[in-house]
């Protein structure tokens, strides 16, 4: 039996933010969006995978986020599936952002995106960088709660 995304909510996850960073802290943020990017976030045709926020001018931005344009929705429009997205968040969430990121070591990742209700949002949060000793320990304890999960199974048969 697969573990999988049990939520309904959640459109796509970024693991791979994870897996090479420490989350701290997490906001939540709206994302401007253009219509043929919501029909196919309804498809869940996202990735999210070298994705991260970048800060300019008091403002957030999402890059490297993909979102596959539909063939049946922007036949009329030429659709950019990488472009640059304008991050909504409140003031004193960007200062707090602002403040983190400008210390050593702390970047900024979208960690997933959401549905909350009839909107899309994107979970963003500050993050530290993982050395490559502690990304080892991450497997290490994955791979010991898979055993764990077996084993277990495993005695109640």
């Amino acid at each position: 039996m697969s573990k999988k995304n049990t939520d309904p909510s959640i459109i796509v996850t970024n693991k791979k933010a994870r897996f090479d960073f420490f989350i701290e802290e997490t906001f939540e943020a709206g994302l401007q969006l253009l219509g043929w990017e919501v029909k196919a976030l309804r498809d869940k045709k996202a990735q999210l995978v070298d994705s991260y926020v970048t800060l300019k001018n008091s403002e957030a931005w999402l890059l490297g986020a993909l979102i596959n344009p539909l063939p049946t929705v922007s036949t009329h429009s030429i659709a950019d599936p990488q472009r640059t997205r304008k991050l909504l968040l409140h003031r004193r969430q960007l200062d707090k952002i602002i403040t983190k990121t400008q210390q050593k070591g702390y970047t900024c990742v979208c960690v997933n995106l959401h549905w909350k209700k009839h909107l899309i949002k994107a979970t963003i949060a500050l993050a530290k960088g993982k050395a490559q000793h502690d990304k080892r320990a991450t497997i290490k304890d994955r791979e010991w709660n898979r055993d764990k999960q077996r084993a277990l199974q495993h005695n109640n048969r």
